[in-house]
């Protein structure tokens, strides 16, 4: 084989391999870009759903819980949520008589409007709006962040109360912090991804509900 020749392989190897190094160069942080945003999706799926039972908890309790455990024990095995439903017995309503009219009191003294109390389990509550459809194998899994795959991490979730006008409110906090969503991705992608959401003054990581306030948002919305 001619020198000239074995040069010409060479240097076609040389952009072969650079225009390699070029595409990875271009795509890594576009392929980084997209694994954060299918992460964030999934984790807000979670949180939600966390806000969801534990909104719940403080319809049955008044308060919110800062353990699963407790979480999902009292929701899934507890018939303790007390619901109140409000029949109007029309049969017994004077054709002259407009209830309307009436403050609900007099309605009920009246006998034309009645109470009924129940006791039903929350989850199953939760499970006649059909948005609210998770197994109960899936509510036990709500507790770990989705990703990394080879790593299993809880969610970080508090709760307690802040003085506020005087009263004591509940709140919560459910949290994923960016190191531990993103901990098997590139290092230094990582690292610049906190960066640049410390400099905009963001919280790193994804949660619902803030134990300084009482809100409920998640920051994904």
């Amino acid at each position: 084989m001619k020198k000239r020749t074995v040069i010409q392989i060479l240097l076609a190897l040389v952009i072969v391999g650079l225009a390699v190094w070029l595409y990875m160069s271009i795509m890594k942080p576009v392929k980084f870009d997209n694994e954060y945003t299918k992460r964030r999706d999934a984790c807000a799926e979670k949180l939600k759903a966390i806000r969801t039972l534990e909104d719940a908890y403080k319809v049955t309790y008044g308060c919110y819980t800062g353990s699963f455990d407790t979480l999902f024990d009292r929701l899934m095995h507890e018939d303790s949520m007390k619901v109140v439903n409000k029949n109007i017995n029309y049969d017994k309503i004077p054709e002259d008589v407009d209830i309307n009219e009436m403050t609900e009191a007099d309605a009920i003294k009246a006998g034309y409007i009645s109470r009924v109390t129940e006791y039903v389990n929350p989850i199953e509550n939760l499970r006649k709006n059909k948005k609210f459809t998770l197994t109960d194998e899936e509510i036990l899994n709500l507790r770990y962040v989705p990703y990394p795959r080879d790593k299993k991490y809880d969610f970080n979730l508090q709760a307690g109360f802040i003085e506020k006008s005087g009263y004591q409110m509940p709140v919560f906090e459910c949290l994923v912090n960016m190191e531990d969503l993103l901990s098997d991705l590139d290092h230094q992608l990582v690292v610049n991804k906190i960066a640049e959401l410390q400099q905009n003054h963001r919280f790193t990581g994804w949660k619902v509900g803030d134990m300084t306030q009482a809100i409920t948002d998640g920051n994904f919305e």
